[in-house]
């Protein structure tokens, strides 16, 4: 009987270890946001976001996600911590400068018929 207490006693210390991993492991998980290039010479487009400690494992996350049926030739995860967004900044002042460029916006002439993915 000893025996049995032993071995079920070594059991419940493994489980509580393996839990114990595994709940500091997802404790300490970041956020990365995955984009996806779908075709060769198109931009990567913001496909969700990804758990995982380092940046191998949350390329390897993304590409099991969001690439299972070839959807995408290329694959970036970027930490969610980097990125930064123009949200709740005064927006008239933020995007005022671009009112007067209109040579910026390509809406004055046509694009040849060659040029693909613009």
């Amino acid at each position: 009987m000893r025996e049995f207490e032993d071995v079920l006693i070594e059991k419940l210390i493994n489980a509580l270890t393996n839990f114990q991993i595994f709940y500091l492991t997802m404790a300490n998980l970041d956020m990365w946001e995955v984009f996806i290039q779908t075709k060769p010479g198109l931009s990567h487009k913001h496909v969700g976001i990804v758990q995982a400690p380092t940046a191998e494992m949350a390329l390897q996350n993304a590409r099991d996600v969001y690439t299972r049926r070839k959807e995408g030739t290329s694959v970036w995860v970027v930490p969610s911590k980097y990125i930064v967004t123009s949200e709740g900044v005064d927006k008239e002042a933020f995007f005022d400068p671009a009112d007067d460029k209109l040579y910026r916006h390509p809406t004055f002439y046509d694009i040849p018929n060659d040029v693909k993915n613009m």
